[in-house]
């Protein structure tokens, strides 16, 4: 095999996938003093299918300047159930409340930031599968063996050959050399190779349809600085225009066995609101995977955040925050395992699942009794949520000045959600 652009092959951390999460977890470590490799299969910047609103959380972890990026700001929100029963609230102040980008800027931002704290980038880098130290043999990709002798995996136990167990996880990759780390992170989102590696287990998945229109000054002004939530005729689903100037991001996403009528529930969204023939620059789908409650987060040297773990919320989908954080703690446990020596480091890797459970597992358990009410009761939650009281308590959720998790604590909106939910 051939080596890929450089003659460097070992690592202290090897991040696979340059997303919000992978690029959050390649700085947090090389900002540690870790020596660190992010791989991407894409060429950046890259299209990613995104809604790319900025909640609070996103904004308050994100660690750059979002200045050059936000292509728009919302201050006001019209609610609809399939289109009927509209209400629109907005801030008297005007004080934008959620931040839209494109996610190809973004992702690139994340990126650039984190080769800036010293991480090396290689693009175009499509990694088959992982070794670990006294891994099976049976975990190597078909095709791949001990390099030079074809048809001859790796043997464990075995010092200098793929797979012995010396401390370090060997990464094949296509058409290149195999990679070695001491620590490597999953970021290569939902489907990718490392959440199979790890067993990452998902309970939720869903599919999400979406274009970017690009629309004329009218309608542009027509949206300009106002969102739309569609709570959906299709159970737990919902749609969403993002305003962004001249372009408008549409998207309906729902439970991926109700594909059918989730691709008729898009198509009739875009027809009513008049965008059945604006231009599209893109128009794609996506799955998005909701990791089971006991779902392992690392086997062995071997972690995952993000999309890769099926950390997103269950009834928003909303991921960017959840990516970003998860991304730094495996960073930081990583660069923490390589730092030290023996059991210490082991520490640090033992540590990740429990920190990750307590910073996302509330908020995912409280978005998980949520869906429940809303799959159940589309238009209870409708005409809840479009209170004036209730209202307030959504904008201050997407802000991130408090959580589902929290308001869930509440008697009160406890005792809803459950009536809701039966």
């Amino acid at each position: 095999m051939g080596a890929i652009d450089t003659p460097d092959s070992t690592f202290d951390v090897i991040v696979v996938g340059a997303g919000p999460a992978g690029s959050s977890a390649a700085r947090a470590a090389a900002a540690a003093g870790a020596r660190v490799c992010v791989l991407e299969r894409s060429s950046m910047p890259r299209y990613k299918t995104c809604g790319g609103g900025l909640v609070g959380l996103s904004t308050d972890h994100v660690g750059i300047d979002l200045a050059g990026l936000v292509r728009a700001t919302v201050s006001s929100l019209t609610m609809t159930w399939d289109g009927r029963y509209t209400v629109s609230r907005g801030r008297t102040d005007a004080r934008p409340w959620l931040s839209m980008v494109m996610r190809t800027d973004l992702d690139a931002a994340l990126l650039a930031a984190a080769q800036t704290a010293g991480a090396i980038v290689r693009t175009g880098v499509q990694v088959l599968g992982l070794l670990e130290p006294g891994g099976d043999p049976a975990d190597q990709p078909a095709g791949v063996g001990v390099p030079g002798v074809p048809g001859v995996p790796g043997v464990p136990g075995v010092p200098g050959v793929p797979g012995a167990d010396d401390g370090w996880v060997t990464v094949r990759v296509r058409g290149g050399a195999d990679l070695r780390a001491r620590v490597v992170i999953g970021a290569d989102g939902a489907s990718g190779r490392c959440g199979t590696h790890v067993g990452v287990r998902c309970d939720q998945v869903d599919v999400g349809l979406e274009g970017e229109f690009v629309v004329d000054a009218a309608l542009a002004e027509r949206w300009a600085g106002r969102l739309l939530l569609d709570w959906g005729p299709v159970p737990g689903s919902y749609g969403w225009l993002f305003p962004k100037g001249r372009v408008l991001t549409v998207g309906v996403i729902g439970d991926r066995a109700q594909g059918a009528a989730l691709r008729g529930y898009y198509e009739r969204f875009v027809e009513r609101l008049g965008l059945t023939a604006a231009p599209r620059q893109h128009d794609s789908g996506h799955l998005t995977r909701v990791r089971a409650v006991d779902s392992p987060l690392r086997r062995g040297r071997v972690l995952v955040a993000g999309d890769a773990a099926g950390l997103l919320d269950p009834w928003t989908r909303e991921g960017i925050s959840f990516a970003l954080r998860s991304g730094r703690l495996a960073g930081e446990a990583a660069a923490g395992a390589v730092g030290a020596p023996g059991s210490v480091g082991s520490a640090a890797l033992d540590a990740y699942p429990d920190r990750v459970e307590a910073v996302l597992g509330p908020e995912m358990a409280a978005g998980r009794e949520v869906l429940g009410a809303f799959t159940r009761r589309p238009g209870m939650m409708h005409a809840l949520m479009s209170g004036p009281g209730t209202f307030g308590l959504f904008i201050r959720l997407i802000e991130g000045r408090t959580t589902v998790a929290r308001q869930l604590r509440r008697p009160g909106v406890r005792a809803a959600v459950a009536a809701l939910g039966r």
